[in-house]
């Protein structure tokens, strides 16, 4: 981007404090991240924003909106004075967004959304020039920050969207006017905040709400909550899934590395397991055809993406067993999802399970524990590691269904414990799955057998 603060100023209709004009490059909001011809935007939170202000301009910004007491706004550097600094940041980011004037696809999910969004930039990047949400930048502050860190000339963006209570992806939806909107998949992330499933089918169709009236929705064959809601929309809708769907797929093989499916008669393959990954590249494939893509790019696409770190990925324990890491986040559906795919799995040795809470669940959290045991048998897992305090619902129903398994429970104080513990049972030709929400840090048990 390359914006004065004269165009800063009518964008988010603020008002400057001096006249000279500069000319701004970027946009960070903190400070430690400035470089020199940047645009400071002090966002308040925890801290306010405000009092990183002098970093900012020791860092190189030339530039900085400004919503606290214009008398205590900053000398050497351009003041552009704002109601709430959160709203011109996004007003800015949809000035850009015009501008540029990309194809906009929105990705939203309980689950799975970050792997699409791998997935469709990988596929549409086959033909245009593409940028992604960086990592997890994909709430009302890091979707903004995403678009206006979009390079000029970008012909698709593709903007992941996530959520923890209702009305925040309308707000996102209608800050990036997409044309594809695409939902993954309905579980029970967030039930806690939003009540039950139908509330969270309510909450993803959001995505709609910016939708062009010429534009194309994505979602699963299979999910009846979504299938209803979208019957009242006058965009084009489009179905996937597993031997269902407008778009559908059969699984020919499954493996560690690598899934290979058939979709209208043509091979495709992706180096992830699962079929839920295949759901994902279901979603990519009709972006991809949407936007008059052949089937050679969509392979091509597909089979070579690579995916955000801690998503469905493979590593190497340090003795040499196979580690499947998928500890950024979880949710029951998700879960199920995981174990399912790693039982069929073939492996050398035992399969191993390291599951940890699964957050924000609600009153329903011990049953939705508990119910995980429809994913485990004692024939396809050998040993089981529970973490933290919401999952001793599974610990009771694992014992009751299957007295003979090994199962192992720790609270959240015995981690190094339950480390040392896999550590000293897990062998070299053994495979192990890490499946629990972000905030369990099971990320650091990943790292600790690679050591």
């Amino acid at each position: 981007m390359n914006f004065t603060t004269t165009i800063i100023k009518k964008a988010v209709q603020g008002e400057t404090l001096t006249e000279n004009e500069v000319t701004v490059t970027g946009v960070e909001f903190d400070s430690r991240k400035i470089s020199a011809g940047d645009l400071f935007v002090p966002l308040k939170g925890t801290n306010d924003g405000h009092e990183f202000v002098s970093k900012a301009i020791e860092n190189g910004a030339t530039a900085t909106l400004w919503s606290n007491d214009p008398a205590t706004a900053p000398e050497g550097i351009a003041v552009i004075l704002v109601k709430d600094t959160l709203q011109a940041f996004q007003a800015l980011a949809s000035y850009y967004l015009l501008e540029e004037n990309p194809d906009v696809i929105a990705i939203t999910g309980s689950n799975g959304k970050t792997t699409t969004k791998d997935m469709t930039e990988s596929v549409l990047s086959q033909k245009f020039r593409t940028y992604k949400t960086q990592g997890n930048y994909n709430n009302d502050i890091g979707l903004p920050y995403t678009i206006l860190h979009m390079p000029e000339g970008t012909e698709k963006l593709i903007l992941e969207m996530g959520m923890d209570h209702a009305g925040e992806i309308s707000v996102l939806s209608e800050l990036a006017e997409p044309d594809v909107a695409a939902i993954t998949i309905i579980g029970e992330a967030h039930i806690e905040n939003l009540g039950s499933r139908e509330k969270i089918a309510d909450a993803k169709m959001e995505i709609t709400t910016g939708l062009a009236s010429d534009g194309l929705l994505i979602i699963p064959a299979d999910e009846p909550l979504l299938m209803e809601r979208a019957q009242s929309l006058s965009q084009t809708i489009e179905t996937f899934g597993i031997q269902t769907g407008e778009l559908s797929a059969s699984i020919l093989n499954e493996a560690k590395g690598a899934t290979v499916f058939s979709v209208d008669d043509n091979g495709y393959q992706i180096p992830l397991p699962g079929s839920y990954n295949v759901q994902n590249a279901l979603i990519a494939m009709a972006i991809g055809r949407w936007f008059g893509l052949g089937t050679d790019e969509i392979f091509q696409g597909l089979a070579y993406v690579q995916v955000t770190q801690n998503r469905t990925q493979w590593l190497k324990a340090r003795n040499g067993a196979d580690i499947l890491s998928d500890v950024y986040n979880a949710n029951p559906t998700a879960m199920g999802l995981v174990l399912d795919t790693f039982a069929k799995l073939p492996t050398e040795g035992r399969r191993l399970a390291v599951l940890a809470d699964m957050l924000e669940l609600g009153e329903e959290s011990y049953a939705l524990h508990a119910s995980m045991v429809e994913h485990i048998n004692d024939q396809d897992f050998q040993e089981i590691y529970l973490y933290g305090e919401e999952i001793k619902g599974l610990k009771v129903a694992l014992a009751d269904r299957y007295p003979t398994l090994a199962v192992h429970h720790f609270n959240q104080e015995a981690k190094q414990l339950m480390i040392a513990t896999i550590k000293a049972s897990l062998q070299a030709e053994d495979s192990i799955v890490l499946k629990g929400s972000n905030g369990m840090g099971l990320i650091e048990v990943v790292e600790a057998l690679q050591k």
